[in-house]
């Protein structure tokens, strides 16, 4: 590819139609389950739900600048902020390290940042476990797996309806999706050590690393306000909206992406459509609720309305039809 070339997610690796096809499959062979961005069980007058997810390639980030100690913070991230999508409150949460080796050094960073995540999030860290397997990981694997109590009546029904306003919360950063096409764009012409152009960071390699943002703290002001649903604009980037339901998103008041975002499409010459698609562009979650209720939602938390729901399909956002 040539440096003027576009660069997409499946050129870096990463075929999004392909991953949702598996996973597809994955779901008809097991069979559906309740729950969308957590799974949910009936156990009388609430539900336990769980969900699992993992930090993906941030963590060759990290490898190339031996520094373990913000991952850890991903790890709880990612899935105590889907619990959140869904109405429910993260209590517990199990990690799964595997690596080729042990190595105590990053073993206790990654410990640090497990701790650190958890004592945000709220959640208890009950258990893990380290397998060491030098046949199947290069390096070392980090996902785990978190645990969540609601009421029946406390879940989000998870779907938006057309006049709804849309109340955007800002992301950290990057947080732990599209990091296969950043690490590829980020490293077109520069290493992780390099001074950051965009300023904020030393170095490209921490840009990179600003751990995911959590999104706990807005369970209870989510319910006191009557939220719908919720996205966690993660995998996928701004579609995840479409799993509100079969509406069209406008967005037209978005939180303005940080400068990592222009640093990785500029070196990678991303596509601004590409860009949205695979990012979460400054907005880390969404909440869908009735417009009368969405200014008093955002003064009591650190949102703002960023845009509707109307009928139709598809995500309006910045000029673009996703």
């Amino acid at each position: 590819m040539g440096d003027d070339e576009e660069l997409t997610y499946s050129d870096a690796g990463v075929d999004i139609g392909a991953s949702e096809a598996a996973t597809a499959a994955l779901v008809s062979a097991v069979g559906d389950s309740e729950g969308d961005y957590a799974g949910l069980l009936d156990i009388g007058d609430r539900y336990l739900a769980l969900a699992t997810d993992g930090v993906g390639t941030k963590l060759l980030v990290a490898e190339a600048l031996s520094d373990y100690s913000t991952v850890g913070i991903d790890c709880i991230a990612m899935n105590a902020n889907d619990l959140v999508a869904a109405g429910v409150r993260p209590v517990a949460f199990v990690d799964y390290l595997a690596v080729d080796e042990p190595d105590e050094t990053f073993a206790e960073q990654v410990g640090e940042g497990l701790a650190a995540g958890a004592d945000e999030a709220g959640v208890e860290l009950v258990g893990g476990e380290t397998a060491v397997m030098p046949e199947v990981i290069n390096g070392l694997d980090l996902a785990g797996t978190c645990a969540g109590l609601a009421a029946k009546g406390d879940i989000f029904e998870g779907r938006a309806e057309p006049g709804d306003a849309l109340v955007g919360f800002r992301s950290s950063g990057i947080h732990s999706n599209g990091l296969t096409l950043a690490r590829k764009a980020a490293t077109k012409s520069h290493d992780y050590d390099d001074a950051f152009p965009g300023g904020g960071y030393e170095t490209v390699g921490e840009a990179l690393l600003e751990p995911t943002r959590l999104y706990t703290h807005l369970l209870e002001p989510m319910r006191d306000h009557g939220v719908r649903g919720a996205a966690h604009v993660t995998g996928g980037g701004w579609t995840n909206l479409e799993r509100l339901g079969d509406n069209h998103y406008v967005v037209d008041d978005a939180f303005e992406p940080q400068a990592v975002f222009e640093f990785v499409q500029s070196e990678g010459n991303v596509s601004d459509e590409e860009m949205h698609r695979t990012f979460n562009m400054g907005t880390g979650f969404v909440a869908a609720l009735a417009l009368e209720d969405a200014e008093a939602l955002a003064e009591a938390t650190d949102g703002h309305v960023v845009g509707r729901v109307e009928d139709g399909g598809g995500v309006s956002i910045r000029g673009l039809e996703l």
